[in-house]
């Protein structure tokens, strides 16, 4: 056989590939998907006067803010380094707002008066916090890893983290809307855990998850 027969052969079978969108906007269609789709049930379910009441302290507006930013930089970082070749440095991107939602956060905790719990008890309502934020993230995720793994991400390791970080800020920020009460100790450590859950379970997932189809 020929080389050019060869080559004809080979060849004969192949489908033109469709190139992906660039990584922001993939990453922006995400944000905009889950944006309207939670935004369609915070306006049908949500209590916005008591949301406003709340945002109305400076401190919680910031800790709104840094979970919002938190989720948004985390996503772009990780279909930023989907791609090969991308900088690790997207890995840092999301830090500046993470940290910025956790010292608000805890904040809020030294205004509280360091308490572990209310009337309630020592969860109180806080279990809900961490119910919602895990139930939230996994449907968010699976969409998420769904899109990601289309640009076969050689190191899967640091796209499951941003992804999934970004996935749960995604949660823990709608849960604003339906969060009747201040921050406290204990709901603030439920919220840590919750979104570290996600994360170590899209961490162990990563290579079926993010496998190519």
């Amino acid at each position: 056989m020929d080389t050019d027969r060869l080559i004809e052969t080979l060849s004969s079978g192949l489908q033109p590939v469709r190139p992906l969108r660039a990584p922001m906007i993939r990453a922006l269609l995400w944000l905009a998907a889950v944006g309207a789709l939670s935004t369609a049930l915070i306006l049908r379910f949500a209590d916005l006067a008591v949301f406003w009441q709340r945002v109305s302290v400076p401190r919680t507006a910031i800790e709104c803010i840094g979970a919002a930013l938190t989720a948004v930089t985390a996503v772009i970082g990780a279909f930023e380094m989907s791609v090969p070749g991308r900088s690790a440095r997207w890995g840092w991107l999301p830090m500046p707002p993470f940290l910025l939602w956790l010292a608000a956060s805890g904040a809020g905790c030294l205004a509280n008066g360091l308490s572990l719990y209310g009337a309630d008890g020592f969860i109180g309502e806080s279990g809900s916090c961490f119910v919602f934020i895990a139930a939230v993230s996994v449907p968010l995720s699976l969409g998420l890893f769904w899109m990601l793994r289309r640009a076969r991400p050689i190191a899967p390791a640091p796209v499951a983290t941003l992804g999934t970080l970004g996935a749960a800020a995604s949660a823990a920020f709608i849960l604003q809307f339906f969060h009747p009460f201040d921050v406290t100790v204990i709901d603030l450590t439920l919220h840590l855990a919750a979104v570290a859950l996600v994360m170590l379970i899209g961490g162990l997932a990563r290579r079926p998850l993010l496998a190519a189809a």
